[in-house]
């Protein structure tokens, strides 16, 4: 964390710069109520603040959580000073042009040129509001989507009132393109949800098959890319993923989540859409709300009103500092994550104290001890994440079927179980497999 303490001083360089622009206001006097018992408050927080996990530390790789660069970090407090808000053109003048060249940014990763698009708070306000425009384009048509996609798929289609239906995945976790295939058949599908890189195991959707059955049968789709979409920049995929993210510019929208993979602070979202006559559909009357501009807010293609100009301030200097482009310093850090995760998963298949559920096809591996009953392996599963997390390492816990593991027999009466599941999306990973894995062989040895 010392480079963060160094980077103050850039800040207060920044700040001043910052002040010397609003030099020809005149002063105001500030009073700042409570500001002799700041320190002191801070002081505490900083003490309650250890009650976390070391999200920030290569020993921790349970969840996605991934530290925010440290120009994200100064970009979004320089920005703190004013407040900005990106709803309307008068509350974030300079943050909403900011924002306006970043999305473009994001949308030139997938080979569009021409979208609509804007950040959010995250991807289940992107999911939301990319559903909702699919539900005003084919009311009350079924959404799809595969039984490892996110939850809040299910949830966002309930709050539309829009039927919704899962669909199997295969032994991979992937969408089953024969049961899809069945499915859209009906005719009644409006969206099929392409996964690229669920949750649990970071499987990607065969995003090419599901563009197929598009073109025969009509239905829009959405590709849900807020944890994976960042590794269409990345070189050291497999030929399946490769395929998938090679094709995701066809897709009708597209979410992905700056602050995962994207290196920016909690909350930030994104959103965007091929076709930029979608904006018919936000049109209100609210003549409260912009007033000095004929220059379209961003707030009149948005669902969220108030949003912090803050967020789009740390994004651009981040892709100003590490640009998306294939080959760059950005694309580097994805491929020591995904190597990280092959790395990993070439250790523990090949000491024999571990069974990984399948090759991992971004940088999430979700595997368990070896065990002669399912009920055992979970329980085991169990006891090891106890025990490497007194030993510094944090891993997760998961619930999956028990057929994502071939080498597994399958049991009557038990179609999932508990496995354990690594998330290695920080590029230090890489040179901390060899401990991670010293971490768990202790601690599966009891």
């Amino acid at each position: 964390m010392a480079l963060d303490r160094e980077s103050l001083e850039i800040l207060a360089r920044a700040l001043g710069k910052l002040d010397a622009d609003f030099s020809h206001l005149p002063e105001i006097s500030h009073s700042v109520p409570g500001a002799e018992r700041m320190e002191d408050v801070l002081l505490a927080l900083a003490e309650k603040l250890q009650d976390n996990y070391p999200y920030f530390h290569p020993l921790y790789a349970g969840q996605m959580l991934k530290p925010p660069h440290p120009v994200a970090r100064l970009a979004y407090s320089l920005a703190m000073y004013i407040n900005p808000n990106n709803h309307a053109l008068d509350g974030g003048r300079a943050t909403s042009a900011l924002e306006k060249e970043t999305v473009a940014d994001i949308a030139a990763m997938f080979g569009w040129k021409e979208f609509l698009g804007h950040l959010c708070s995250g991807g289940t306000m992107a999911n939301l509001e990319a559903l909702w425009v699919a539900g005003r384009l084919q009311p009350m048509k079924t959404i799809l989507a595969s039984d490892q996609a996110h939850y809040t798929h299910e949830r966002i289609s309930g709050v539309l009132q829009l039927p919704f239906e899962k669909v199997q995945t295969d032994a991979r976790g992937r969408m089953d393109v024969n049961v899809l295939a069945e499915r859209v058949a009906r005719g009644d599908v409006g969206t099929v949800v392409a996964t690229l890189g669920t949750t649990a195991t970071g499987s990607v959707d065969p995003l090419a098959e599901i563009l197929e059955l598009r073109e025969k049968f009509g239905f829009r789709v959405h590709v849900d890319a807020a944890y994976g979409g960042y590794f269409a920049l990345a070189s050291n995929l497999g030929a399946s993923a490769e395929k998938s993210f090679a094709r995701i510019g066809e897709a009708d929208s597209i979410v992905i989540d700056p602050h995962k993979h994207g290196l920016q602070p909690y909350g930030c979202g994104c959103v965007i859409f091929r076709d930029r006559g979608v904006g018919k559909l936000y049109r209100h009357d609210s003549p409260y709300t912009y007033f000095s501009s004929e220059e379209l807010h961003l707030g009149e293609i948005s669902l969220e009103c108030s949003r912090p100009g803050a967020a789009a301030a740390a994004l651009w200097a981040t892709q100003k500092l590490l640009p998306l482009v294939r080959g760059g310093e950005f694309a580097g850090g994805l491929e020591r994550c995904r190597e990280a995760a092959l790395q990993f998963f070439r250790a523990i298949e090949s000491d024999g104290k571990f069974t990984a559920a399948f090759e991992p096809e971004l940088d999430i591996l979700a595997f368990v001890p070896m065990g002669d009953s399912i009920g055992k392996i979970s329980a085991e599963s169990r006891r090891i994440f106890e025990a490497t997390a007194r030993k510094g390492l944090h891993l997760a816990v998961a619930e999956l079927p028990v057929k994502l593991w071939s080498s597994l027999e399958p049991e009557s009466g038990r179609a999932t179980l508990t496995c354990l599941r690594s998330v290695l999306m920080k590029p230090e990973h890489v040179e901390w497999v060899g401990r991670i894995v010293e971490i768990l062989n202790d601690a599966a040895a009891g």
